[in-house]
């Protein structure tokens, strides 16, 4: 049997556990608002029309921040079409996923729903086919008290006081060739820079997120990074990733997909500091993981034909019991990171690949990858702590060589978290963890998720298929923490100290 070693030490600290790292993602794509989180008439909507069997298991999740309304939909997204008397919004074409867009939900529901949510909201601006202007003019109408047009108008549709939204994003995925409005490094970064300049004006407390590569595949990524920095690093707080993962055929490569994100966040953050060299800055770029998930690409040809629905279902991914360990592991490297990656979303939070699905005018089910975002959400606090496990290795065709152990632990007053991740297809793995440094721990929890058929799935009728159940082997002993991690499995241990 093979054994990893890993010592859990206070002093071994990366920096607090930024809640923010806790955010999901809302955009108006397929059925993700629609049927999704909003749908007046059905039994469970509120006075509001949201979903309460989705608001219940957003905040069971552990939802802290939500990413919208996209996403490539932004980049053709009038915020006016989705504010003021509902029976006077515009129905619109959306280029972006080739829906019919009836502008039912907008800012001003949204802002509703995070309230009834308890999240904290995320907005992003069209510069794609719009700019510096129309983002004055959205900051304007969310934050400014009152007393100019815009504010007024807010007050007018029912809002007295300012959202008072901090966070921003400047546009999505701008050097995407299919993003509408692509634009080139350089004009992104000069948009970008005179966007954010102007937005301070308008309310100085924002923080704001330039655009990154759309994913490390990119053909300009790294390049991307360094010109658009270059143009904005004075002006911006972050910089954003975004990666999605899928099996392809090849399991083990894909229970390894963590080494790829751990590899992409390295990437950006060097590439951000030698900005900052460049420029003598001491200002120091933190990054915004905030597009990651499973995601069955390759099953998605995308809508092109013209056939413009309202609503339609798309890339609703029946998740595995691999895909959420793979998720768990994700967790993991946000974690380990947590000192430069200050906000992570999840995409996204209902039926888009989504760790909740929804049935119109029916129920709602928690997929298997809910379990270890809600469970890390819940008991990772504090202050994460770095744990250099050593171990065995295992050979990947995608990743090369990657360690079999991926671990994370964070400490609060009331004790310490370890996740762990057996990342092996086919070799359960010895876990000995050194709790010396901590006196007389004690086990409080430990949980596993893991099955015998790594492709099972939840589903409206047998939700609970794939969850986490007790890891009944886990002990201490001499301040020594054992316990046997199954093959493809996650695991989460609470202690006390």
């Amino acid at each position: 049997m093979a054994t990893a070693r890993l010592t859990l030490d206070p002093a071994f600290r990366i920096a607090p556990v930024n809640r923010r790292l806790f955010g999901s993602f809302v955009e108006h794509m397929g059925r993700c608002v629609y049927t999704g989180i909003y749908e007046p008439g059905h039994p469970g909507a509120d006075e509001h029309g949201f979903r309460t069997d989705v608001l219940e298991m957003t905040r069971e999740m552990g939802v802290e921040v939500v990413r919208y309304p996209g996403g490539n939909f932004v980049s053709g997204y009038r915020w006016e079409d989705g504010v003021g008397p509902v029976a006077d919004r515009p129905t619109r074409l959306d280029l972006a996923w080739q829906q019919i867009e009836s502008n039912q939900f907008g800012l001003d529901e949204f802002m509703t729903w995070t309230k009834e949510a308890g999240v904290e909201p995320m907005m992003a601006v069209n510069l794609g086919t719009r700019g510096i202007q129309e983002a004055c003019d959205l900051l304007e109408y969310a934050n400014h008290p009152g007393g100019t047009r815009l504010s007024d108008l807010r007050i007018k549709h029912g809002a007295a006081e300012p959202y008072g939204i901090g966070l921003w994003c400047l546009g999505n995925e701008m050097d995407g060739p299919w993003q509408i409005g692509h634009k080139t490094a350089d004009e992104y970064g000069r948009l970008a820079v005179e966007t954010a300049k102007a937005m301070r004006l308008v309310d100085p407390r924002v923080e704001l997120v330039l655009c990154g590569s759309s994913n490390s595949s990119m053909p300009t990524f790294g390049a991307w990074e360094a010109t658009v920095l270059e143009h904005a690093y004075d002006a911006v707080d972050y910089i954003s990733l975004h990666a999605y993962y899928e099996e392809k055929g090849d399991l083990q490569g894909f229970l390894a997909s963590a080494v790829d994100m751990d590899r992409f966040i390295d990437a950006v953050v060097a590439t951000a500091d030698h900005v900052a060299a460049k420029r003598r800055s001491r200002k120091r770029i933190n990054l915004s993981f905030d597009e990651w998930n499973v995601w069955n690409q390759s099953a998605y040809t995308g809508r092109t034909d013209g056939d413009y629905q309202e609503a339609p279902p798309l890339i609703e991914d029946d998740f595995t019991a691999a895909d959420a360990v793979v998720v768990g592991d994700f967790l993991i490297t946000l974690l380990r990171h947590a000192d430069r990656v200050s906000i992570a979303c999840q995409a996204q939070l209902a039926n888009i690949i989504a760790p909740i699905r929804t049935e119109a005018g029916g129920p709602a089910w928690r997929q298997t990858i809910f379990h270890p975002f809600a469970l890390t959400a819940r008991h990772a606090r504090g202050e994460v702590l770095r744990v250099e496990a050593t171990g065995p290795l295992i050979d990947t065709a995608r990743h090369g060589e990657a360690e079999q152990l991926s671990a994370v632990a964070t400490r609060d007053e009331e004790g310490i978290t370890l996740l762990a991740v057996n990342r092996s297809a086919t070799e359960p793995l010895d876990l000995v963890a050194d709790l010396r440094a901590f006196g007389d721990a004690q086990i409080v929890s430990a949980v596993c998720l893991s099955d015998d058929d790594p492709t099972r799935i939840n589903t409206k009728d047998a939700e609970s298929t794939v969850v986490p159940r007790p890891l009944a082997d886990a002990k201490i002993d001499g301040g020594t923490l054992q316990a046997r991690l199954p093959a493809i499995s996650w695991t989460l241990i609470r202690l006390t100290t």
